[in-house]
């Protein structure tokens, strides 16, 4: 797998609470017509889990997309609800934007967490579905001096 900084939405970030969106935003650029990430290779947001979800409570994540760089108003790209018991630390899943998506300016990743404990502390980055798969880690070949 491979991370770029340019494209992390959340660094291990603690979303706490209902509706929580990325630290970072991602701007694609006011163009026309809209870049769309989801044609040709599959691209998403890749998430991993860094400190287990409080129990008993459950995980709406989605990609968002908007008009503003606040995400106000925003529409949802991609979701996936998942259990606490399934977020614990080192878990990771992958949300697909779809052809023709994003079509506004602004896309971010939102977690609302509902019932029990509702804090999980999550990294999330925009990736290629075929890096992300790999999923094979390697131990860095430098030294910085």
């Amino acid at each position: 797998m491979i991370l770029d900084l340019q494209e992390l939405l959340s660094d291990a970030q603690a979303f706490t609470g209902a509706a929580t969106v990325s630290t970072n935003v991602k701007d694609l650029g006011a163009v026309t017509p809209k870049r769309q990430l989801g044609d040709g290779e599959p691209v998403g947001v890749g998430v991993s889990v860094d400190v287990a979800a409080g129990a008993g409570s459950t995980h709406t994540m989605e990609i968002i997309q908007s008009a503003t760089s606040n995400m106000a108003t925003p529409d949802i790209i991609a979701s996936v609800t998942i259990l606490a018991a399934v977020l614990v630390a080192g878990y990771k899943f992958f949300l697909t934007i779809n052809p023709g998506f994003p079509t506004k300016e602004f896309i971010a990743f939102r977690n609302t967490a509902t019932g029990g404990t509702t804090t999980v502390t999550l990294t999330a980055w925009l990736t290629a579905s075929r890096l992300w798969e790999s999923g094979q880690v390697y131990a860095k070949n430098y030294a910085i001096s």
